[in-house]
């Protein structure tokens, strides 16, 4: 934890898109900002072959991983000890998309990647798009019994409002920003109280994007972008938070993710 007066606990989100081909931008973030914890989705790689000498080096010691092999996985891995591990199967299929734990402070700290949800908005035509909806519904029951105070972090793969994507008009019919989605992921946030603590700093309409295709020639010129992902606090823990930005510049890293990293820091 650093120190400023009071203790910050530091935590950071990021989807990585492979944790060990982007190890060399893994090691400039964790250089440059320090958080306490790193939060990963989309390591894609199985447990056995999860980098953990690389993490320990840069001081990381304490990991928790839920992998699977070339697809999803999500991982935390921290400077502090992490305690009580838990693995929510919210896609009811053995995917990896869960993992939480305990901090020494009481908070929990739930880390999640949602599906992406295909190309077509349709749950007949699409069963992609249909699983990623009973995905979110599965979390909103477990989050209607949530009563710890807790932190919920990750590419939730939904971007809520009007101004967290480039174009409204124009992503209307675009998965991760379709009505049934968008009112999805409002029940998730309603079903207990979840604070957006990316609006909470940075409230609407500011510019704030977590996410760039790959598939744009030049990402900055064009800003085509979308908030995808997201940290939530419930709102004992949401008092606490000091601080939170988007670290956008690592966009432009070599050999980039297509989201960045979001931090927060917490005063407990």
């Amino acid at each position: 934890m650093s120190t400023n007066g009071n203790a910050t606990l530091k935590i950071a989100s990021w989807n990585i898109n492979s944790v060990r081909a982007r190890a060399a931008i893994v090691e400039r973030f964790l250089t440059e900002e320090r958080p306490d914890i790193l939060c990963l989705q989309e390591t894609k790689v199985r447990d056995s072959d999860f980098p953990h000498a690389f993490f320990h080096k840069l001081g990381y010691t304490h990991i928790v991983i839920c992998g699977q092999q070339m697809h999803h996985g999500v991982a935390i891995v921290s400077r502090i000890p992490l305690q009580e591990e838990e693995r929510h199967d919210w896609q009811a299929n053995g995917e990896a998309r869960h993992v939480g734990v305990r901090l020494d402070c009481g908070i929990r700290l739930e880390n999640v990647y949602v599906p992406a949800g295909g190309d077509v908005p349709d749950r007949e035509a699409n069963p992609k798009f249909g699983q990623k909806l009973d995905f979110l519904g599965r979390m909103t029951r477990w989050s209607e019994t949530c009563r710890r105070p807790t932190i919920m972090v990750g590419d939730f793969n939904v971007a809520p409002l009007e101004c967290d994507v480039w174009s409204h008009k124009q992503l209307l019919n675009v998965v991760s920003h379709t009505p049934v989605e968008v009112e999805a992921l409002g029940r998730l946030q309603d079903s207990n109280g979840w604070v957006d603590l990316g609006r909470t700093f940075v409230p609407a309409p500011g510019r704030m994007f977590t996410w760039w295709s790959y598939r744009s020639p030049d990402w900055t010129r064009n800003d085509r972008g979308r908030r995808l992902d997201h940290m939530w606090a419930t709102p004992d823990v949401a008092l606490t938070a000091v601080d939170h930005h988007v670290y956008e510049p690592c966009r432009g890293w070599e050999r980039p993710s297509d989201h960045v990293p979001l931090v927060t820091g917490f005063a407990v």
